[in-house]
């Protein structure tokens, strides 16, 4: 047998190595944070691909911890606020500092259009607590901020988003099988672009928490469904009313279900309630 062909099946050899050590070496687990449900797709779709029998929690979900505990890979799946992570998810990487020691990490990275490095950011974050990052993807999806006109498109167009990430994801999957990890927001270039993109003059808005969020009292009905769904426990009923507090994340869950369109954030009324089940 010649050099050649022997290093053809030496790599050969390694890339089915590399493949096999995703199923039957390696405990994978989904750690996502979703406001309106388009980066939990992503990971749920992803780890699907990558291993069926991974499991995918939210950072809320009271097993999380546990869950990353015992895996070696996580993947992490996020939205982007001004191509900087929201500030729930920020606090749970460093409340939980000790988990990320020798974890390898793959992060998705969602957004209505651009983040410039969007898994980047969260990337240097876990790498600072010990963690390896072995790739990152991302992926737009349909807009989710209801109460601005900006990214607002045809339905057929968002679901056209939904069908182009899951063909992403797959082939992203597949070169991670292969040992060649898609990189996307790695890297200083893709730094550069999410600093000066946006970071560097909007990144303060997620600094701490908002005290923006808005709930016309008018249209609220009381029904309490605001209060369950937010994820900082920053809404509470007052005399029948939803009355917001001072600890927003900006994750738009609450203005996305909100069934009277009664409360905003950045904008002053609700243009559409994007949620995935919309699309998929």
């Amino acid at each position: 047998m010649s050099i050649e062909a022997i290093w053809e099946t030496l790599s050969v050899i390694d890339l089915q190595k590399m493949s096999d050590k995703y199923t039957d070496h390696t405990r994978i687990a989904g750690v996502y944070f979703s406001g309106t449900g388009n980066s939990r797709y992503a990971a749920e779709c992803f780890c699907r691909e990558l291993d069926k029998d991974s499991k995918v929690l939210s950072i809320e979900d009271h097993n999380v911890v546990s869950e990353i505990r015992q895996s070696d890979t996580l993947v992490f799946a996020y939205p982007v606020q001004y191509s900087t992570v929201p500030k729930i998810l920020r606090d749970f990487i460093t409340n939980n500092s000790e988990l990320w020691t020798n974890k390898k990490v793959f992060i998705i990275a969602t957004m209505g259009l651009f983040s410039g490095d969007g898994s980047g950011i969260l990337g240097r974050l876990l790498h600072a607590f010990g963690a390896e990052v072995i790739g990152g993807l991302h992926l737009k999806m349909p807009d989710s901020i209801g109460d601005e006109k900006a990214l607002k498109r045809p339905l057929d167009t968002n679901r056209e988003l939904i069908r182009s990430a899951e063909s992403k994801i797959k082939e992203s999957v597949r070169l991670l099988k292969e040992g060649t990890p898609t990189r996307e927001g790695l890297g200083p270039l893709y730094q550069m672009a999410g600093l000066f993109g946006q970071r560097l003059y909007f990144g303060h808005k997620t600094k701490e928490y908002s005290s923006k969020l808005k709930i016309n009292s008018d249209k609220c009905v009381g029904c309490g469904l605001c209060v369950k769904l937010c994820p900082m426990n920053n809404i509470s009923l007052a005399e029948g009313k939803a009355v917001p507090a001072a600890q927003c994340t900006m994750c738009y869950r609450c203005i996305n279900k909100c069934p009277k369109q009664a409360i905003t954030l950045l904008g002053k009324k609700v243009i559409e309630q994007s949620v995935i089940e919309k699309y998929v």
